[in-house]
């Protein structure tokens, strides 16, 4: 609440550098994602940019069997999308969904995804990297320097993806210790809390009462 999130707008083009600047190094994008919101969101931005042309249809997968089922509540509710939303799916014809993205439920999906070459999305649970799928994906990309991990929502203290955050140089998962040597970015402006600004705008609203 002491810092200045920056906009969605600026969010979405940082993780659209992010994402070519980590394509053209050949690695592969790690999002620990929150499996609600978070999730649908980055697919979402993703879809854009490829229709865009902005970056290439790279693989897309969204492993986490959570997300995949609020995904599909997402798609079966598209009277309620906003108009931009409402508009890529007129457009594309549908969204939550495009031809290079994977929804990934077995562990036998999850683990095959240590197998694909070359440049990748992968968008996994928890949000703070603390349990989940996400703990996987970090031990076995965490030390290439060509992969980025990025941190694009609030982590809490004493998490793996505080630590991740805050630039430490190993961390432990599943009790080993594993050099960070991926690129580690966070992007504020994806977080769900309040920056600063936000706060006072909304104590400021409350003023009269």
């Amino acid at each position: 609440g002491t810092r200045t999130h920056r906009p969605p707008e600026e969010a979405s083009a940082e993780f659209a550098v992010a994402a070519k600047e980590t394509i053209a190094r050949g690695g592969k994008i790690i999002v620990p994602a929150f499996a609600v919101g978070r999730a649908q969101e980055l697919v979402f931005d993703l879809q854009r940019l490829i229709d865009a042309g902005e970056i290439p249809a790279i693989p897309v997968f969204v492993d986490s069997p959570l997300a995949v089922d609020v995904s599909t509540v997402f798609k079966r509710h598209a009277e309620l999308f906003d108009e931009e939303t409402a508009k890529l799916l007129r457009a594309d014809g549908q969204v939550f969904g495009f031809k290079s993205l994977h929804y990934t439920r077995s562990v036998e999906e999850s683990k095959a995804i240590r197998d694909v070459k070359g440049p990748a999305v992968i968008i996994s649970a928890s949000g703070m990297a603390e349990t989940g799928r996400i703990l996987h994906h970090l031990r076995n990309h965490l030390g290439e320097p060509e992969n980025t991990v990025l941190i694009v929502s609030w982590q809490a203290p004493n998490t793996l993806g505080r630590r991740l955050a805050d630039g430490e140089k190993s961390v432990k998962i599943f009790g080993e210790w594993f050099p960070v040597r991926a690129k580690v970015e966070t992007i504020n402006g994806l977080s769900g809390h309040a920056g600063r600004d936000l706060l006072i705008r909304w104590a400021t609203a409350l003023k009269p009462r």
